[in-house]
């Protein structure tokens, strides 16, 4: 098998995970969505720890505690994707699995807006309309829930704001999971331990197959990102960029037609605009990497001898 198509598995089996996930979390009921976090924080731990630990790659650490800008940066990823997290978490043991998607489809459109605002990037034409779009689905959605899909802009935030924070650090999946997860895990272990005395816990006090359920969110939510970067190893960003919608697209499947959310027609409307926004936006983006392919090859195919 050629490393493209492994790439494309790749990418396929952890968006099918990360878009499945919601019916995962229906299942880690009665524990609250603090309590789940905690436990997803503490079980990545230990997760990814034993599979450094097999690959023999602990050592990284060492050379990570003498760059203290790279812990800093780490430390703000690990408060971005605990907001994240925790974020949809919420979103679905609160019924609202709908929001939820929408939160990771305008996601791209978060990324370009903080190319504008942080990285100081320059946008095409196309990118502008299809950000104008978006702020225009967003709007049809405030009148429709009668608020801010506060939810949704929440996810697309926390999660715009890790990646790059995460490009910037440039660490590999399981290293980068592994100290985030550990800068967190202490205010997680904390919180289970306040629980466990205040009997609220429900870790080891409901059934056997609840608590392997919580056990199993470490593996749960370290898999889909291995499995991510060893797709974004091998695959263009065009690729990449285009797997990236299966997940909210079953997360939106789960929502309406697993769990019944509703859908009224101003609802649906927002996310016709949402989508119209990606059509425009995924369109742009193909079409300029065409171009600056074919600029590319035209710079290095070599000037006929006739023509100088």
């Amino acid at each position: 098998m050629n490393q493209t198509r492994l790439g494309y598995l790749y990418g396929f089996g952890a968006y099918l995970l990360w878009g499945f996930f919601p019916i995962y979390l229906k299942l880690l009921r009665p524990a609250g969505p603090v309590e789940i976090l905690a436990h997803r924080i503490v079980w990545s731990v230990v997760f990814v720890a034993l599979l450094l630990a097999a690959m023999r790659n602990i050592g990284f650490l060492r050379a990570l505690a003498r760059r203290p800008r790279a812990l800093a940066a780490i430390a703000a990823a690990a408060a971005l994707i605990a907001v994240n997290w925790g974020t949809f978490i919420y979103g679905v043991n609160s019924d609202r699995v709908v929001e939820t998607a929408l939160g990771y489809f305008i996601n791209p459109l978060v990324v370009v807006l903080i190319g504008v605002f942080v990285l100081r990037e320059r946008l095409r034409p196309a990118q502008w309309a299809a950000l104008g779009v978006g702020g225009l689905a967003v709007a049809v959605l405030t009148v429709d829930y009668g608020r801010l899909p506060w939810l949704a802009l929440v996810l697309a935030f926390s999660f715009a704001g890790y990646g790059l924070v995460k490009k910037r650090l440039g660490l590999p999946a399981a290293e980068g999971l592994f100290v985030e997860s550990a800068v967190l895990a202490f205010p997680a272990l904390a919180y289970l331990g306040w629980l466990g005395r205040q009997g609220e816990a429900t870790f080891g006090h409901g059934s056997a197959g609840h608590t392997a359920l919580l056990v199993l969110a470490g593996a749960a939510t370290a898999i889909p990102l291995l499995l991510f970067a060893g797709a974004a190893n091998r695959l263009p960003l065009t690729g990449l960029g285009m797997l990236q919608y299966l997940a909210p697209i079953l997360q939106l499947g789960c929502g309406v037609l697993v769990f019944h959310e509703p859908m009224p027609p101003a609802r649906l409307a927002g996310f016709a605009l949402v989508w119209l926004a990606l059509v425009v936006f995924t369109a742009d983006a193909l079409r300029h990497t065409r171009r600056t392919r074919a600029a590319a090859r035209a710079a290095a195919s070599p000037v006929p001898a006739g023509a100088r």
